[in-house]
């Protein structure tokens, strides 16, 4: 039996609904994407992925559904299972500055959904690895504890990092309570770079990938920024105007970057993690 007739029939189980086309979908880094046309008419996009760590597709289910509740453009989850999940078709099209708009006040206005902590009650994924969302009572000692540390870890063990790379990111931990603002702890989608922003024909722009849990609402501001996302100062500018941005926070762009520049490190690379040392480098006072 092909692929493609072991995800149709996959997707009929799930749906309910025939399959009568399916056809592969390129771009993801890590899930095999398929586009599904259902008997009714319909169009939706099953992610699936040979062998996923236990929990994987239920936390992106979970993800959607939580930042959707905040008001967040997401695609309808049809279905979620431990193999796949299938989302509603989004027909790409191109980067508007009316979708940026919108999305910069979906964002700001889910950024001040209440949150319980910084962390979140249940564990996810960060592409395929763990994401630690064990709550912490400050923003400094979450992003130290489970963000910073554990990827720092797993980049130098993996060879992304030598040794003076790691000891550069890793003096900046001390500093990150006089370096970090005290904001409540937002609703964040928390793998939001350009990648995870897909813009529909209509022009709309949705989020999709989450990452979700509650942390310093900067952190998704930084990961917009670090891949260079089209209308970015559209965005930003509507984003400002629901949830005006704190004194200083360009300045600590490079520093929520940190996290997500090791993470590329862990998975794809040394490129990475020089890249992460240099921004590091920044906010550690250099020897007199």
């Amino acid at each position: 039996m092909s692929r493609a007739s072991v995800v149709a029939r996959r997707a009929e189980e799930l749906l309910g609904t025939p399959v009568v086309a399916t056809s592969p979908v390129a771009g993801g880094d890590i899930a095999r994407a398929t586009k599904l046309r259902l008997n009714d008419g319909s169009v939706a996009l099953m992610k699936t992925l040979p062998h996923p760590p236990a929990g994987f597709f239920r936390a992106e289910a979970r993800g959607l559904a939580w930042l959707g509740e905040a008001g967040l453009p997401v695609p309808e989850l049809l279905a979620a299972a431990d193999d796949c999940v299938i989302l509603r078709w989004i027909e790409p099209g191109k980067p508007t500055g009316e979708g940026a708009d919108a999305l910069g006040r979906a964002l700001a206005a889910a950024h001040q959904r209440p949150c319980d902590g910084f962390g979140l009650e249940a564990d996810g994924f960060i592409a395929t690895l763990p994401l630690p969302n064990r709550t912490a009572p400050t923003w400094p000692e979450f992003y130290a504890t489970r963000r910073l540390l554990p990827y720092l870890r797993l980049a130098h063990d993996r060879g992304a990092l030598d040794d003076a790379q790691a000891r550069t990111i890793e003096a900046v931990v001390p500093r990150l309570d006089s370096l970090l603002p005290a904001e409540p702890p937002a609703r964040l989608h928390g793998d939001l770079w350009n990648g995870n922003v897909l813009w529909g024909s209509d022009g709309s722009a949705w989020v999709i990938d989450p990452a979700a849990y509650c942390g310093h609402r900067e952190m998704d501001l930084a990961m917009l920024s670090l891949f260079g996302l089209p209308q970015l100062e559209r965005l930003l500018d509507a984003y400002d105007e629901v949830h005006p941005l704190g004194d200083g926070w360009e300045e600590r762009i490079a520093l929520h970057q940190l996290f997500p520049l090791l993470v590329h490190a862990a998975l794809f690379g040394a490129g990475y993690g020089a890249r992460a040392a240099t921004l590091a480098a920044r906010y550690v006072p250099r020897p007199t």
